[in-house]
């Protein structure tokens, strides 16, 4: 199975190589990786290309944003899995797309474990997401996945189509709901940290980009599942999430 990797960036000379580095040194081989660069002004795109030999792909060009460079990649991908890892983001080890392609093998579907880090020279785990099955209820749960662990095999991405532009930090979210939620398509989880994600993203740098996420999610729920003005879910994602931040985990991730 081909898996097609998407990594978005904009100046991202001083993270983009752990994120390059991670990708090529996966077990599994048969993968792609495709660079989506807004019209970089610093090293990043001298960095990427010195990685061209390897066989990626690599697009520099002025774009509106982080979803519409997603999109961009997802037309010129020719995998049979469909994923994305941020420029400031690493797998967590070299496995990763390995087990990923077990799991697809009998679901449409993938998700796991990611932790938050404060580099990735000292993979200082500040905060620690687990995945966890998709519940009775779903996205109405407040329950999600993890956008950057978040594989979908490639039926999947031509049914759900684009990300939303009209959606400014959580598209991610909305796509992964549609996703989940619209179609009956298969899910799992995997039992597995994935990816070693660097803190302080578009949707969780600031108390105000919180809010800003939440809000817009609410809109998507209301579009898609039907909410109402205020659902349960607008509480309960947040609160979901509190336990990210204690020290220690009950469950502990295989990897």
């Amino acid at each position: 199975m081909k898996i097609s990797v998407l990594t978005v960036c904009w100046n991202s000379a001083a993270t983009i190589r752990h994120t390059l580095d991670s990708f090529f040194a996966q077990e599994h081989q048969d993968k792609e990786l495709i660079v989506i660069d807004g019209a970089s002004t610093d090293e990043t795109l001298t960095i990427v290309r010195s990685y061209a030999a390897q066989g990626l792909q690599i697009i520099s060009e002025p774009d509106r944003g982080m979803y519409d460079a997603l999109n961009k990649g997802l037309a010129l991908c020719t995998g049979e899995a469909i994923g994305a890892l941020n420029a400031d983001d690493a797998f967590h080890d070299a496995s990763v797309l390995g087990k990923i392609r077990e799991a697809l093998a009998e679901n449409d579907i993938v998700h796991g474990h990611l932790d938050f880090v404060d580099s990735h020279e000292s993979k200082r785990v500040v905060r620690r997401w687990r995945a966890e099955p998709r519940p009775q209820d779903g996205f109405r749960s407040g329950w999600m996945p993890a956008h950057p662990t978040f594989y979908v095999r490639r039926a999947v991405a031509e049914k759900i189509g684009p990300f939303d532009l009209t959606l400014k930090v959580s598209s991610d979210y909305d796509w992964m709901l549609r996703a989940v939620e619209l179609y009956g398509f298969r899910i799992t989880t995997i039992d597995q940290v994935l990816v070693d994600m660097m803190t302080g993203g578009a949707s969780t740098k600031s108390f105000r980009s919180h809010i800003g996420h939440n809000l817009e999610a609410l809109r998507s729920r209301r579009r898609w599942l039907g909410s109402g003005p205020v659902d349960y879910a607008l509480v309960a994602k947040p609160a979901r999430k509190l336990g990210q931040f204690l020290p220690k985990q009950t469950r502990k991730s295989k990897g």
